[in-house]
C-alpha cells in the first residue's frame, strides 16, 4: 500500500524534510506532497503567468486562487494531510488547509510547540493526533502502514 501525505504549513524550518528522511529510513512506502516552499515563487505566481497588476491586492488574490488551486488538488488526493505550525509567522495558510482537510474528512495530523495549544485548540480538536516533532509524524505514518513504530 502506497500511503499518500501533504506537508503542509510553516515553510522556515527543514521540517518536512525531517519526515521524508525517516520515512525513507524506515522504508515506508509515502508519496509526499506539498504546497509551494519558495516564498517568492509562491507570492509571484498570479504576475509570473497572468501578468501584472497595479494594485497588490490584485496581485495576492491571483496568486492566492492559483496557489489553492495546487493545494487543493493535492489535499484531495491525500489519505494523510499534517499541518505544521511554528512560532515565528501567522500561518493562515496553515489554518485553510487545515479546515480544508478537516471538510474533506481527510485524516489530519497537526504538529506545533506546547506554547500553540490553546490558540489552535478548534484546529487541533479536528485533528487525529497532535503532534509536536516530526519523529512522532514519522512513528504514527510507520504504524498505519506497517502496524509498527
Amino acid at each position: 500500500m502506497t500511503l499518500n501525505v501533504y506537508l503542509s504549513g510553516e515553510i522556515h524550518t527543514n521540517w518536512r524534510q525531517e519526515i521524508m528522511a525517516g520515512a525513507k529510513e524506515k522504508g515506508l512506502n509515502i508519496s509526499f506532497s506539498s504546497p509551494v516552499t519558495d516564498h517568492q515563487s509562491s507570492d509571484d505566481v498570479g504576475e509570473t503567468i497572468l501578468g501584472a497588476d497595479p494594485t497588490p491586492f490584485w496581485k495576492d488574490h491571483k496568486a492566492a486562487n492559483i496557489n489553492a488551486i495546487r493545494t487543493k488538488t493535492l489535499i484531495k488526493k491525500a489519505d494523510v494531510v499534517v499541518v505544521r505550525f511554528g512560532d515565528k509567522y501567522k500561518q493562515w495558510n496553515a489554518a485553510f488547509e487545515a479546515g480544508y482537510a478537516a471538510a474533506l474528512d481527510k485524516a489530519l495530523i497537526t504538529m506545533h510547540a506546547p506554547d500553540l495549544t490553546h490558540p489552535l485548540k478548534e484546529v487541533d480538536a479536528a485533528a487525529l493526533a497532535v503532534t509536536q516533532t516530526p519523529a512522532e509524524i514519522v512513528d504514527i505514518l510507520s504504524y498505519v502502514l506497517s502496524q509498527q513504530f
